[in-house]
């Protein structure tokens, strides 16, 4: 009976894994499972193997390994059942105004631990969410309190961190992840999940992600899911952006077809493809940097085209954006036969 109920136990957890989204079944949880930024990882591990431990800000993009290393040291330093009272953990979905501050940050912070020795830690996950008044507010609790707690601040934009945060911990910046870095995380959770993907297939999703691995895992997992096959096509079908065929055609409408077909052309494509006129830009504005232009020219062309981003990027309509951007490239075109 035992040994059936045990059974029973372990199913669930083996099927809980296997559910799990990738992003989460393969997130590092040591300091050795960590790829990038090997030199904030030895500073980090440093300071916990000295246990001198300051308050840490922690910077950069999404997905480039912020709350999986300061988890890990989390780990590392607290046993799993010290984890529940050493470590308080609070992210931008819970409410951190000035009254979370106040009451729970503080009652957590203010308390001793009497049994166990060291010092617990405040994770503020996404902390440029938080309102200027709980950021001077918490101030005053990082100060007070620093005897037998740490803070650990993690945002994507230091600008929105107080001055007076920032002075208060040891900044790091994890910056985007680079191709070398990622392949080789990218083939081991492929070899794991047996997933049938091609060469033009990984440098899709290398470069779709930007040095993003939360969101290549996303994407790989995603297209694996929806085709079975991760090819270049399939990727770039699943995320709805532009493949550089069709880039190539946008391109070469826009500069040698009349405004009527091009736009026509143009909006056939995006209702087939579902594409975005701001992924097209992007994708563009690419293009645009390696076509030799003229310097004039491209100049032009370029102050149209921010102009245009800045539009869409504020909600206005996507079909009067397009013909200014056809507009854009037939007086582009115009501007070059006249040099010429």
């Amino acid at each position: 009976m035992e040994t059936s109920a045990q059974q029973e136990q372990q199913q669930p957890a083996a099927a809980r894994i296997r559910n799990l989204p990738w992003v989460e079944k393969y997130r590092p949880q040591t300091l050795n499972d960590l790829i990038s930024h090997q030199d904030i990882l030895s500073t980090i591990q440093k300071f916990i193997s000295e246990d001198r431990l300051p308050h840490l800000l922690l910077y950069g993009p999404p997905g480039t390994g912020k709350t999986s290393t300061i988890l890990a040291c989390a780990k590392q330093l607290y046993k799993d059942k010290e984890f529940g009272s050493m470590v308080l953990e609070l992210n931008a979905s819970d409410d951190r105004g000035i009254d979370i501050v106040r009451g729970p940050i503080l009652s957590f912070a203010s308390t001793r631990t009497i049994f166990k020795k060291g010092f617990k830690l405040v994770i503020l996950d996404e902390a440029d969410a938080m309102t200027q008044d709980a950021q001077n507010a918490l101030r005053r609790v990082i100060e007070k309190f620093t005897e037998n707690t740490r803070f650990c601040l993690i945002c994507n934009y230091l600008s929105k961190i107080i001055p007076a945060l920032q002075s208060r911990c040891t900044r790091f910046r994890f910056g985007p992840l680079t191709p070398e870095l990622m392949v080789p995380r990218l083939e081991h959770v492929i070899k794991e999940e047996k997933v049938d993907l091609s060469e033009d297939g990984m440098k899709a999703l290398v470069t779709l992600a930007s040095g993003d691995m939360r969101r290549a895992l996303n994407i790989l997992q995603s297209t694996n899911m929806a085709f079975g096959k991760v090819t270049e096509e399939t990727v770039y079908t699943c995320t709805g952006h532009p493949l550089k065929s069709d880039i190539a055609n946008i391109l070469d409408w826009m500069l040698n077809q009349d405004f009527t077909t091009a736009y026509r052309n143009i909006t056939e494509l995006k209702t087939l493809k579902g594409l975005a006129l701001h992924d097209i830009l992007t994708e563009i504005h690419l293009f645009v940097h390696r076509v030799d232009f003229p310097s004039s020219v491209r100049v032009h062309l370029l102050t149209k085209m921010a102009d245009i981003e800045y539009r869409l990027s504020v909600g206005t309509n996507e079909k009067i954006q397009l013909s200014s951007l056809i507009a854009a490239f037939q007086v582009t075109r115009d501007l070059i036969v006249t040099e010429a």
